[in-house]
């Protein structure tokens, strides 16, 4: 990975579909120090206990043949839902003043739930989207990962 500049005051979201952290860097250009912000975590149960029936199943309209319809992954609307409100939030602190700059860190699918939900404020303020899993890991080891 190339490396990784931000300043001062620059934040980092490190996130996925069941949490959120918003890092600051307090640290310098050469020494990045990285201090949790804010945390946003989101329980999510498995569709198994969301859904309430078997899933359906419907009849063609040109024959009788019947077919089974998909039942609704409420698991993962759970998370989309989850990262459309991590978006709305960078957005909120793009137009507030409180962050100019800042880097994404999701893995590969919630990157693409929150590219398709960033505003254009988020966009231009994106310097980096970094396409790992790194939430569960404490900042100390966020910090290796990102600065080397």
């Amino acid at each position: 990975m190339a490396q990784l500049n931000i300043d001062q005051g620059d934040w980092i979201v490190v996130c996925d579909g069941k949490k959120a952290l918003w890092l600051g860097d307090i640290g310098d250009a050469v020494f990045p120090n990285l201090k949790t912000q804010e945390i946003a975590e989101h329980p999510v149960p498995l569709t198994r206990e969301q859904g309430s029936d078997a899933s359906g199943r419907g009849v063609g309209s040109v024959d009788a043949a019947r077919s089974a319809i998909e039942q609704t992954d409420w698991h993962e609307a759970s998370e989309r839902s989850f990262l459309e409100e991590v978006a709305q939030r960078l957005d909120a602190a793009v137009l507030a003043g409180e962050a100019e700059a800042m880097v994404v860190v999701a893995p590969p699918r919630a990157l693409g739930v929150l590219r398709r939900a960033f505003s254009p404020h988020v966009r231009r303020a994106l310097r980096a989207e970094i396409d790992k899993d790194l939430v569960r890991m404490p900042v100390h080891e966020i910090e290796k990962h990102l600065f080397g």
